[in-house]
């Protein structure tokens, strides 16, 4: 019984690592085409904002949700005074956001110094067959789906959402049926970093804080992108996720953590050769998905 919990315990904690790191670059460059290497820098500002707020007294579910919150206001001041010139170029996508990503970086090495106070984890743990497990890490997968939940009513639920896929899909018609897309891009942008944020915050009780944080997240985030493929952003990172999280999940557990990673990204080497158009793609050809 002890063994099933242990391996059912590291099968949900990948899959939830991999989908909410996953979620907002899953906005920013599989639907709006930004190829965003500022994502990890993004995260580790949530982390921080979520700290520094629990350090002052916040709780710290208020402190995750102002961490949403600050990242994403960031993120769309940066959208307007950066991003917005860049879309249609993945290269200077890549270059500029690159270069953000080391301002950003430097720039908390320099203000906060190299590492910061960890924050407690929180709510304990349970101990089964000699092994403590952390009930937060077990709440981590539910969280995952909640957010992916709501981010599917935003995106296909409201009006909102509609005139959001439809400026992703083609903006100058959007543009010209009185679709406001400069708004769109910007809000779309906004939420991509808020959700990075978010994530951000919600790990940042598991590791130790420091202006490299986001570094471990960045390349499970862009490899769970690429897998999911853009035809449905969320069916694609639900899937992606699962897959290359039982993947990494199965053999971290039977091999150590360096084998598991590695087998995500054979993994991930594996499902891009036989579907080029991601999950989601092969899904909707197969007219599973729409």
């Amino acid at each position: 019984m002890s063994t099933v919990f242990s391996v059912l315990y590291i099968y949900l904690d990948s899959i939830a690592f991999l989908l909410l790191s996953s979620l907002g670059l899953i906005i920013i460059l599989g639907m709006m085409g930004i190829t965003n290497m500022a994502h990890g820098e993004f995260m580790m500002l949530g982390a921080y904002t979520c700290a520094l707020a629990t350090h002052a007294g916040c709780p710290l579910v208020l402190s995750i949700v102002l961490a949403m919150v600050a990242v994403g206001v960031l993120g769309m001041i940066m959208e307007s005074v950066i991003i917005r010139r860049l879309y249609g170029n993945l290269l200077q996508s890549l270059v500029a956001t690159w270069g953000l990503s080391l301002i950003l970086s430097q720039g908390m090495l320099i203000l906060m110094g190299p590492s910061l106070p960890s924050i407690p984890m929180p709510l304990g743990g349970v101990l089964l067959g000699g092994r403590s497990y952390a009930i937060y890490r077990m709440l981590l997968p539910l969280i995952g789906v909640l957010v992916v939940v709501g981010l599917g009513m935003i995106l296909f639920r409201t009006r909102f959402g509609m005139k959001a896929r439809a400026t992703m899909q083609n903006p100058e018609i959007s543009r010209a049926m009185g679709v406001n897309t400069k708004a769109i891009y910007l809000v779309m942008f906004g939420l991509g970093c808020g959700l990075t944020g978010l994530a951000g915050a919600l790990y940042a009780p598991t590791t130790v804080l420091g202006p490299l944080y986001g570094a471990n997240f960045l390349a499970p985030a862009f490899v769970t992108v690429v897998v999911s493929g853009g035809s449905n952003v969320i069916l694609g990172a639900l899937m992606a996720s699962v897959i290359l999280g039982v993947v990494e999940g199965g053999f971290s557990y039977a091999f150590g953590a360096v084998i598991g990673r590695l087998s995500l990204l054979i993994a991930t080497m594996l499902l891009i050769r036989f579907f080029p158009d991601g999950l989601s793609g092969w899904l909707v050809k197969r007219g599973g998905g729409r």
